[in-house]
């Protein structure tokens, strides 16, 4: 089938990602690919929830949001307390579990709370998995900060992280799927994975007919290829200090 941008079946959007975006967050990241953009924003407190007081650890948490103008139709905005819809629950938890992944949430400083805030400028398919990929860097970059000030003697990260979406379209399986591709999709999964192609998570469901087992290995080693460019790039903007990088894929 034809995509877009001329990509072929293991092609990635173009990427293009903006670390240090926001002035008063300890660290942030704009990250685009194709036409979903996601802003993350990493923030730190001196303090944690009432149920861990008490361990000398620290926690890491994740907020996220569509904004209203972000989809075709106006999304509504969720505010208030309790008032995060099952499917914006469900995105939160996955991000924050999988940056909890490949930090020491024993090497935060003590009893300290990182909240990665992933807003959702513009939405074209792979959302949650763009939201991942930047959370990581704004995580990184609080990180530095926080070290910078003092509150860490080293860095408390394992591994980056990225995720990327992979789907089965007309019987073919395509990498980080649009909207357009995503919303036909007999199959789609969204893998998340370490820069060492250790897999953190995969939700995936067959929404016409079950998926056999090779054709399910086919798409997981495809996505792992695909995230595993994902963390490429951050680990090159990390090494080489950049604050912005461009890749074009197809």
């Amino acid at each position: 089938m034809e995509r877009s941008c001329g990509r072929g079946p293991d092609d990635l959007r173009p990427l293009h990602i903006v670390r240090r975006y926001l002035k008063h967050a300890h660290g942030s990241c704009l990250i685009e690919l194709g036409d979903t953009r996601v802003l993350c924003a990493a923030s730190m407190s001196d303090s944690v929830a009432q149920w861990r007081r008490g361990s000398g650890l620290g926690w890491v948490t994740a907020e996220y949001s569509l904004l209203p103008a972000s989809t075709h139709t106006r999304s509504k905005r969720e505010v208030g307390p309790g008032s995060p819809s099952g499917r914006t629950h469900e995105i939160q938890r996955l991000i924050g579990r999988a940056l909890r992944s490949v930090i020491d949430l024993g090497g935060l400083g003590g009893e300290v709370t990182m909240t990665v805030d992933c807003d959702v400028i513009q939405a074209d398919g792979g959302t949650r998995t763009a939201a991942i990929t930047g959370a990581f860097l704004a995580a990184y970059d609080a990180l530095a900060t926080w070290k910078e000030a003092g509150r860490i003697p080293a860095l408390p990260v394992r591994e980056a992280l990225a995720a990327i979406s992979v789907g089965l379209v007309d019987g073919e399986v395509l990498l980080d799927l649009d909207y357009s591709e995503d919303s036909v999709a007999e199959v789609d999964m969204n893998v998340v994975v370490d820069e060492r192609g250790r897999i953190v998570e995969v939700q995936g469901t067959a929404e016409q007919s079950p998926l056999d087992r090779r054709r399910f290995g086919e798409m997981l080693d495809l996505a792992i290829a695909g995230a595993l460019r994902l963390t490429g790039v951050q680990r090159t903007m990390i090494d080489e200090g950049l604050d912005e990088i461009s890749e074009q894929w197809a």
